[in-house]
Formats: C-alpha cells, structure tokens, sequence
C-alpha cells in the first residue's frame, strides 16, 4: 500500500472519536514510545512500518512474522520496532486501542487485529469502526470507559500521527509494510529472503 504525506489530510481524517473528554489517559501517557519486541541488545534491529487496514500487512504478520519471531526474535538475534502507519481514520483508532492495552498485551492486539481485519475493517460507519474495535479491546481485557478514554484523547492521537510522519518521513517510507533493518530499507520480503537479509546483517 502506497504512503501519501500530507499533514494536513492526515489530521483531516479525524484524530479522535467524539467522546466525552477523559482526563486521566492523557495524564497517564506523555510520549508516543517505541513499541519492542525482543532483546534490546540483540544486534540487529528490525523496524516494521504496517498499517493495520493494510491487506498484505496483515498477510505478513500471518505467514512471516511468526518464523520470524520463532528463529530471531526470540532467540535474541534480532529485536522488532513496530511502527504504525495512518492511512486512515480505522487504523488510528485500531493504534490507539492497542496502545490502549497495558504495554505486556500490546504485540499480542496487534496479531488479533491483523489476524481480524477482515471483520473490523470492513464497517460501513464510524460508529462500526469503533463497535467492532472495542469487541478486540473487551477480548484483551479493556474496559469500555478505559477504551473511551483512550480514544477522547485528541492531543495523543496528534502525538501519534505527527510521530508516524516523522519517523516514516526520515526513512523514506513509501509503501507497507516496509522494514529498516539496522539503518538499510527493504520492501516487503519473504521468510527465506528475509531470513537471508537478517543473517546477512549479523543475526547469526
């Protein structure tokens, strides 16, 4: 899927849902932080960009990452950065609700919300978007009211879509899902070549 860089029509798609302002998730989180994965002194570094209404984002979380994580991950050869992507008003929220979680449950929504994008991402309405979302949520143990919170809160939801921007705009992210693997781009790849890039980078 195809990256378009405007600042302006990204906040133009609406940064938060309009709930009642909640004041105690935007106390609790002053920083968009990395979401890792992984040994933080492996010695090869692996930074995902996907979105999580992107199709083949998803077909690369089910059929990739998995061997990925089996043979590198966690055997401490390589550690995941993941950063999300914004195409759309869905996978700002679908970002907020992960990041919603306590940070411990956070790689085990993303999985679910690829593994169901076919359900969620599918709504017709704003309204299905967010009902289809919190279901995910309710299932990883999120309450509604902490789910309303986490999605009234507009100064994050801008701290999230100017931090993708940034840091997608710095390593020339044009497409998802796409890989910086110790500083170099790479495009979407499969596990052999994939496989073959990280030892060739020092995951041995």
């Amino acid at each position: 899927m195809t990256l378009l860089f405007d600042r302006r029509r990204t906040l133009a798609l609406g940064l938060a849902f309009a709930f009642s302002p909640a004041l105690g998730f935007a106390q609790e989180i002053n920083d968009v932080v990395e979401m890792v994965e992984g040994d933080p002194d492996a010695p090869v570094t692996i930074i995902e960009y996907a979105s999580f209404t992107c199709p083949h984002c998803a077909t690369f979380n089910e059929e990739v990452m998995p061997r990925l994580k089996a043979d590198f991950i966690d055997t401490g050869k390589a550690k995941l950065i993941f950063r999300e992507v914004y195409f759309d008003r869905a996978g700002l929220w679908a970002s907020m609700i992960a990041r919603c979680a306590p940070k411990d449950r956070y790689f085990g929504l993303v999985d679910v919300l690829f593994e169901r994008q076919s359900e969620w991402a599918t709504a017709k309405t704003n309204e299905e978007f967010v009902e289809n979302l919190y279901g995910i949520g309710r299932q990883a143990g999120l309450t509604n009211e902490r789910m309303d919170a986490c999605m009234s809160d507009q100064a994050y939801a801008e701290a999230l879509v100017e931090s993708y921007q940034k840091n997608a705009g710095a390593d020339g992210i044009d497409s998802t899902p796409s890989f910086v693997i110790n500083g170099e781009k790479y495009g979407n790849m499969n596990y052999e070549t994939f496989a073959e890039t990280l030892r060739a980078a020092g995951a041995e």
